[in-house]
């Protein structure tokens, strides 16, 4: 199975900036919504949130910007499942043009399960794992994104 395709949309007027390119904000804003299309696919919707009281919250995340997005272009999110433990979801978004291969963003993300309640961290219910689980195994067969783990910094000074 490929990386699940998760959100697809047309680039707004609103989105870009005066160059026509899409604004780095809405980046994330993509990337947040392909999250929510996830959650849905895991059962993590807003219907179970409420029976539950559980949801996911973003722990830490890295966003590359790779090429231009302009304004008009029909853009899709492709996420693959890189990891996970009792309670946490590592994954990575790429962002695509429709039909394309290119990717023009990268957005890593670890996502934790929580209890609203507390909040506290939870384990995710059987449910969950089990779709987690059928899901990397669907995806065993995507290779590494090649910008996962990055890390920011400036060279060492000689």
């Amino acid at each position: 199975m490929p990386a699940l395709t998760t959100y697809t949309t047309r680039i707004q007027p609103e989105w870009v900036d005066y160059n026509g390119h899409l604004r780095d904000a809405f980046y994330l804003l993509i990337f947040s919504y392909a999250t929510d299309a996830l959650m849905d696919t895991l059962g993590l919707d807003s219907e179970n949130r409420e029976a539950s009281g559980h949801s996911l919250f973003t722990l830490e995340l890295h966003l590359n910007y790779l090429h231009e997005v302009k304004l008009g272009a029909e853009v899709q999110v492709r996420t693959q499942l890189i990891a996970f433990d009792a309670k946490r979801l590592h994954l990575y978004h790429s962002l695509h043009l429709v039909n394309d291969e290119k990717e023009l963003a990268g957005n890593e993300q670890m996502l934790l399960h929580v209890d609203l309640a507390g909040p506290h961290s939870t384990p995710f219910t059987d449910a969950t794992l089990e779709r987690l689980v059928a899901i990397t195994a669907e995806q065993a067969d995507l290779p590494r994104p090649s910008l996962l783990g990055r890390v920011i910094g400036l060279p060492p000074k000689k």
